[in-house]
């Protein structure tokens, strides 16, 4: 086998065969590589909730909210790049496939340091605006800035995995993160063990596993074989790229910054309820991020795989895309969400042994992950629709459907008295699902019959 047969091995042709057992090949290694990537956190939150106490739990996890405030308008352009070189990789056209796979991590590099500025210099204030409590503000604050300072690698990461995953590649990814979870769960053990750094030991610790999984997809980019190649000495932002990078990923970035605002805000009325309510919310929400991430793996399928045939020309595929991933995530949410609640106290006892910590996780495991299949079949509407060029559609709904009415709970029920429980702000997320779910299907039956003309085209 030749150098680039090798390379070759890893993509994933979408345009023809079965979908069903090219999606699973493309989603089980995603889905791999996404709960790989939530063991970072999820280390950082054992080892501080076992070795550290309470406090550091809750300093650890009530970031969770501000980082993706902070970094999803970014991950969203990612997305962007993801669609643009999917596509341009169906349509086998090699020069704007080459351009944007440079535009995009040249992106990716400026994002991070401006994240790196804004995390560090503000991590403080915002963490005062979100009224984080008293005796974790301090801890929360040291863990924000140290994470901060890896943010860098982490949109190298996420740019360069995005790519690779354009292309149906999401194997060696999930080679790397295995790499870096390891290395971030022994430095973890060892910075608030056996040197007792606290918080900013776990931080440091991801700051670290993050430079490597990003070092590695650096070098697995360089040396490809293909259009995806990258040169380092050709890093440079190409303007008509980045404006249709820009058309896709900015509304999709744009909603994932306001869905994270609304849960902001959700968890500043979280973090009224005091500590415990907040380690045990925090616990809940790790738990909570394996059983989405591996949802979202067929959501990041539905874009790649729509990418790819929309510049094939291939319509016809689409509707048994949808179905597909659809079906999967139903069965993936459904299994894993249901799962979390059975055994939610066992769970949740890797994160604290304090009784009334278990008690408050257990409490947001019922409630929303018995029903998270709802937001899976969200998001996979979501993917179907970027891949077909629509990105501001679906943003435009999300956040009328989904944060639009979070809000305004927020703002009007959960103010009355006999409404004023963590129970309430639960609630809001399967009613926003299900409507937002709703409006998505109304969404792609509309772009489905306007686009009908190429689906029959190509048909006849």
């Amino acid at each position: 086998m030749s150098e680039n047969e090798g390379k070759k091995k890893y993509q994933i042709d979408m345009c023809s065969g079965s979908i069903l057992k090219k999606m699973l090949l493309f989603a089980v290694p995603l889905m791999c590589s996404s709960i790989l990537q939530l063991l970072f956190n999820a280390a950082d939150i054992i080892v501080v909730g076992r070795y550290a106490g309470d406090n550091s739990l809750a300093a650890v996890g009530s970031n969770t909210s501000i980082i993706n405030l902070l970094t999803n308008l970014f991950i969203g352009l990612s997305i962007g790049a993801n669609v643009l070189v999917a596509r341009f990789f169906g349509a086998k056209q090699e020069k704007e496939l080459k351009d944007t796979v440079h535009t995009a991590m040249t992106i990716s590099i400026i994002s991070g340091i401006i994240l790196t500025i804004v995390g560090v210099v503000g991590a403080r204030q915002i963490l005062i605006w979100m009224q984080s409590p008293e005796e974790v503000l301090d801890l929360a604050t040291t863990y924000l800035r140290i994470y901060f300072m890896g943010m860098t690698a982490t949109m190298v990461y996420n740019f360069g995995s995005a790519i690779l995953r354009a292309v149906g590649d999401t194997k060696r990814p999930l080679y790397f993160l295995l790499l870096a979870g390891v290395i971030n769960v022994v430095l973890n053990l060892f910075f608030v063990i056996v040197l007792k750094m606290d918080v900013a030991g776990v931080a440091l610790a991801t700051v670290i596993s993050q430079c490597i999984s990003a070092f590695l997809v650096l070098i697995c980019l360089m040396k490809e074989q293909s259009g995806i190649r990258l040169n380092l000495k050709n890093l440079r932002i190409n303007t008509k790229i980045l404006l249709k990078i820009l058309q896709i990923g900015l509304p999709a970035g744009f909603q994932g910054v306001i869905f994270a605002i609304a849960n902001v805000t959700i968890q500043s009325s979280i973090n009224s309820f005091g500590a415990i309510e907040v380690a045990g919310n925090s616990a809940a929400s790790n738990v909570e991020g394996f059983v989405y991430m591996s949802m979202n793996a067929f959501y990041q399928s539905a874009i790649s795989f729509t990418s790819q045939n929309v510049g094939a020309g291939k319509y016809e595929r689409i509707n048994k895309i949808l179905v597909t991933a659809q079906l999967c995530v139903l069965v993936v949410g459904l299994g894993m969400g249901n799962a979390a609640v059975f055994f939610s106290e066992e769970l949740l006892g890797f994160y604290s042994k304090n009784p009334e910590v278990i008690a408050a996780g257990t409490e947001r495991l019922k409630y929303i992950c018995s029903v998270y299949a709802l937001c899976g079949m969200m998001d996979v509407m979501v993917g179907m629709l970027r891949g077909l060029g629509y990105s501001v559609m679906p943003m435009v709904v999300s956040l009328i459907g989904a944060c639009a009415l979070r809000l305004i709970w927020l703002a009007t029920l959960f103010q009355m008295e006999q409404f004023h429980t963590v129970q309430m702000i639960y609630l809001t997320y399967p009613v926003s699902w299900i409507i937002t779910l709703l409006a998505h299907i109304i969404c792609f039956i509309i772009v489905r019959k306007k686009l009908g003309h190429k689906w029959k085209a190509v048909v006849q």
